[in-house]
């Protein structure tokens, strides 16, 4: 690329919740760019933007939003050797907080100019690459019922909750499930299957299997209750750190993961935050590219 020519595309959607709900927050990112970055607004699948970024050359492409839409890059810039950086304005940004990214834009800009690429190892649902977390049964309805408050509300932590409440309140009855790990099948009925591959978002929640993150691996959790009163409970518990990892959730660490779901052909799937209708089986790996990312400088010194 030349000299004079900006290395670093911000890749913005205006017409999200977030930009509207936190106007100016871009601009005043770019502001601390200055000349070394070119704003780029998009609609639809950021993941195609951060291809055209790729093709155009530039070397740090920062996705400004929420989980979805940093997931979305992070699948186009796998494996490229562009790194990802993270200007975080979504409702929970659980990848850019385990990143120990400052919140504000203009902050989290310069540490994004003062940070340095990492090599890390993502995970794939059915080659789609995510950051955070997967999840079938009542977490995709949950996020379907947050999106309709958010539509009608606005984007707001506590209308998130409300909307998990709401959702667990009108919950049906559990899937029938076949679940490959690694080299063992598992027939089992059960509500809710979550994938995590962030150790941040497991302390968060007080849940076990940070370490196995490390390890390149997955902690998988299928939930034990079957009541409303039971989805509840744990619900509860979850906020108050105080999962009961035997009695309320099954934990396992795979490499590999693979599910099948009993007199279905496709199924609503939660994918770090965005809701998706994808077919199955599910199939869940590690990428085999790794995905370069902007650590801020408190971040590399710790």
């Amino acid at each position: 690329m030349a000299e004079n020519r900006p290395d670093i595309c911000v890749l913005s959607n205006p017409r999200s919740g977030t930009s509207q709900r936190n106007p100016g927050a871009v601009e005043r990112a770019m502001a601390v760019f200055g000349a070394r970055a070119e704003l780029r607004p998009f609609s639809g699948d950021p993941a195609d933007e951060a291809a055209r970024a790729v093709q155009d050359g530039f070397r740090i492409v920062v996705a400004a939003g929420g989980d979805g839409t940093v997931a979305g890059v992070a699948h186009a810039l796998a494996g490229t050797g562009v790194a990802l950086a993270v200007l975080p304005l979504g409702t929970f940004n659980y990848f850019a907080r385990g990143l120990k990214m400052p919140e504000a834009p203009e902050a989290a800009a310069r540490a994004i100019l003062d940070g340095a690429p990492h090599d890390i190892r993502v995970g794939t649902l059915n080659s789609r690459v995510f950051l955070n977390n997967v999840a079938i049964g009542l977490y995709p309805a949950i996020l379907e019922e947050r999106e309709a408050v958010y539509a009608r509300f606005g984007r707001y932590r506590l209308l998130a909750h409300l909307a998990s409440l709401r959702t667990i309140l009108r919950f049906q009855k559990p899937y029938r499930m076949e679940i490959y790990q690694d080299d063992t099948r598992h027939s089992i009925r059960t509500p809710m299957v979550f994938v995590a591959r962030s150790a941040y978002q497991l302390d968060q929640f007080g849940l076990q299997g940070a370490e196995a993150i490390s390890d390149d691996r997955f902690v998988l959790f299928l939930a034990h209750q079957q009541t409303r009163l039971g989805f509840l409970r744990l619900a509860w518990r979850l906020v108050r750190r105080r999962v009961d990892h035997g009695r309320d959730v099954i934990v396992s660490t795979p490499r590999r993961i693979a599910i099948a779901v009993r007199g279905r052909r496709r199924i609503a799937v939660a994918l770090d935050g965005e809701k998706l209708k994808m077919r199955l089986p599910l199939r869940i790996r590690l990428n085999d590219h790794l995905l370069q990312v902007i650590l801020p400088p408190d971040k590399l010194a710790g």
